[in-house]
């Protein structure tokens, strides 16, 4: 027991070649009514001018991220955390432990270190009367400019920490670094 309903307004007809009959040819699919038309001109949007006087904002599509949106998306990397590998790949960390200073210069893209000086090396361990003093940040920040020239560096970056001042030891390695031909980008 099949019962078929169908609805169709009065004003709509529906053929479709899915519809057939022993005595019709397939038809295609077409609706017929009465649509109202809409009469659209292309001079009839108002300028910018217009736009801008009435309060409407364009915008570029390249302008920043909101907060909000920023918010939405927190991985989402800034401009700057994107390019910046290119537009500086060579960075510089110094790192002073109790005993000893460190630093290295290592490429941001491949992460391969290119030079390294250290106090804990065998032969600064033993030449240095001091291992953390003043002529111990010169010494680190000679070698760390002359094994970058070798390995054609020329150029680092060098970001401080958050809380990080640049004086005193940290400020000793640096100047000696840049006294001796590397320049700081």
């Amino acid at each position: 027991m099949a019962a078929s309903c169908s609805f169709v307004p009065s004003s709509f007809t529906l053929q479709s070649q899915f519809i057939k009959t022993p005595s019709q040819k397939p038809v295609s699919l077409s609706w017929s009514s009465s649509f109202p038309q809409l009469n659209l001109s292309l001079n009839s949007t108002p300028s910018n001018r217009t736009l801008k006087n009435k309060g409407f904002v364009v915008e570029a599509a390249w302008t920043r991220r909101s907060r909000s949106e920023a918010e939405k998306r927190p991985n989402k990397k800034s401009w700057k955390q994107r390019t910046d590998m290119y537009m500086r790949p060579f960075q510089l960390n110094v790192f002073f432990s109790k005993r000893f200073i460190h630093a290295k210069v290592m490429h941001r893209g491949t992460s391969k270190v290119v030079s390294v000086a250290t106090t804990n090396a065998k032969d600064l361990r033993n030449a240095l009367p001091s291992l953390i003093d003043n002529e111990a940040c010169r010494v680190i920040g000679r070698l760390i400019a002359e094994r970058s020239k070798e390995a054609d560096v020329f150029a680092v970056a060098f970001e401080a920490k958050k809380n990080e001042r640049i004086e005193g030891r940290l400020a000793i390695v640096l100047d000696t670094i840049q006294e001796n031909g590397i320049i700081f980008v």
